[in-house]
């Protein structure tokens, strides 16, 4: 169990000057991957010679949890601003902060999203060593957290929240009202630090009627609270531990089909095959298919045959509607060196869909979930911040450290342009009208070609049978089979068609 609580920990930080982490970050320039910090790696004969591997590694990863810490911590002294004018968008669902009600169904909707982070003192991960994914696994725990939304919405009632949100009274962020007649501009807005600290009942117009949100809530207030065990249960499947089908530990021995090991960088474009595998290995496979595009293009036949299962039926019988659920992940790249401003339009678009379940990316060495934004800045869930493993295994464990109560932002034009973008689709008329959705928002760029497109038939049918990854018979690799060098796995992993 953890033994400080998250909610007064996770925004207490050590703060440092910028001059004072740049020369912390200068030595270590050449030992990062693009989304995360690598160890320097030490060879068979110096560990021999050193007669001491597990504990120059121990060392090594609890100096690297401490400097990641450091690194990415979370200052008291800042908090992220939204304003009362534009509305925020989260994954499909929009909230104008002009209100206190307004403000707290944004805050319960952000918290009840499963935040997974670095974690320490977990068991060591096979063939290693490590004991903690801190300044290495931040791609894979963003990857996670895509995954826990495509199963939140898989297997939870609609628009679930979580109960207990209101556990986390840390207030982390505020709202303000720009240009307002009545204060001056920068002023903050009280938004629901009231709500947390006191148990009185909503206020309800002079009507006497109570908010249309708040109809709509109290009759799901008994689902949430009944799909409990379910939220228990899905985030066990991402503990750290090596037992659980999508926690670290399994999620790098699949990594490794692809010369992947501990402690290496991970691109968004590995992450989404392994998940596709991870899920592939697991019971939920019954009723849930992770589908991962090719060369930027979804192929709807393909699609068709992960999902539909009167086709597995011999002969075929066309009036059995069995469909399996489907989670799309569609790797692309969104320019060169750089964000192309042109998909920015684009990218809100897609993160306005209901179908939508987020993108993970980042910026440059720093991997992010992203999940809605405001205005001209991102809205993100971020997993560096190193936590103590929680022991899933035990009845009734605290999920406290999986919820996070601080939304962060960033500017669109920090966003990495290699990322992966999710969908969920529950049956097939979902996945026709996610064609239809997705099409039209990919059609607002003002670029002449789309960040990808859906296109009929088969991979195969465009001579794709040897790259194809959703065929059936034996898993394929993440990559292609043959002896590769650690910079062929890096480049290849991240061959993405240039928009």
């Amino acid at each position: 169990m953890n033994s400080v609580s998250p909610s007064a920990a996770q925004y207490v930080g050590l703060v440092m000057q910028d001059e004072q982490v740049e020369s912390w970050r200068q030595p270590a320039l050449e030992r990062q991957g693009s989304f995360g910090f690598r160890a320097p790696q030490v060879s068979d004969a110096s560990r021999e010679a050193a007669r001491e591997p597990d504990e120059m590694d121990k060392v090594k990863a609890k100096l690297m949890s401490a400097w990641n810490n450091v690194k990415y911590g979370w200052t008291i002294k800042t908090k992220t601003s939204f304003n009362k004018i534009s509305p925020v968008t989260v994954l499909g669902h929009s909230y104008l902060l002009n209100s206190e009600d307004e403000v707290e169904r944004f805050r319960r909707d952000f918290v009840s999203r499963i935040w997974l982070t670095y974690r320490r003192e977990f068991s060591p991960l096979e063939g290693s060593t490590w004991t903690t994914d801190c300044g290495w696994g931040c791609m894979l725990r963003s990857g996670q957290m895509l995954l826990a939304q495509g199963l939140v919405v898989h297997l939870m009632p609609r628009d679930w929240a979580w109960p207990d949100a209101q556990q986390l009274t840390d207030v982390d962020f505020e709202v303000f009202r720009p240009r307002s007649p009545v204060r001056a501009g920068g002023v903050p807005i009280p938004s629901f630090g009231s709500l947390r600290g006191s148990g009185s009942p909503e206020k309800l117009p002079a009507s006497g009627q109570a908010p249309r949100y708040c109809q709509r809530r109290r009759p799901e207030s008994a689902k949430d609270r009944q799909a409990e065990p379910i939220h228990s249960k899905l985030i066990t499947w991402f503990g750290d531990q090596p037992s659980a089908p999508f926690g670290v530990h399994q999620l790098v021995e699949i990594g490794k089909s692809s010369g992947k090991k501990a402690g290496d960088w991970y691109g968004p474009s590995i992450v989404a095959h392994i998940l596709r595998k991870a899920v592939a290995k697991t019971s939920v496979a019954q009723t849930l298919a992770v589908y991962v595009a090719q060369d930027c293009t979804v192929y709807k036949e393909d699609v068709v045959r992960l999902c539909d299962l009167s086709l597995s039926q011999r002969p075929a019988d066309p009036s059995n509607q069995a469909w399996k659920s489907v989670i799309i992940l569609v790797p692309v790249r969104l320019g060169g060196e750089a964000l192309n401003p042109s998909y920015i339009e684009c990218v809100k678009n897609i993160l306005k869909l209901d179908c939508c379940i987020g993108v993970i990316g980042g910026k440059p060495k720093h991997s992010l979930y992203f999940i809605g934004f405001q205005d001209e800045q991102l809205l993100y869930l971020d997993p560096h911040f190193c936590q103590p493993v929680v022991d899933v295994a035990q009845a009734d464990f605290s999920l406290e450290s999986f919820h996070c109560s601080s939304p962060k932002k960033m500017p669109f034009s920090r966003m990495d342009p290699s990322c992966t973008i999710g969908f969920y689709a529950k049956n097939k008329k979902d996945f026709e009208s996610l064609c239809s959705a997705v099409s039209m928002a990919l059609s607002s760029s003002k670029e002449k070609y789309p960040i990808f497109t859906f296109v009929e038939g088969q991979g195969q049918d465009y001579g794709l049978e040897g790259h194809s990854s959703n065929h059936g018979g034996p898993l394929a690799h993440i990559l292609p089979p043959g002896p590769l060098s650690r910079s062929n796995n890096r480049r290849s992993s991240e061959e993405f068609v240039f928009l």
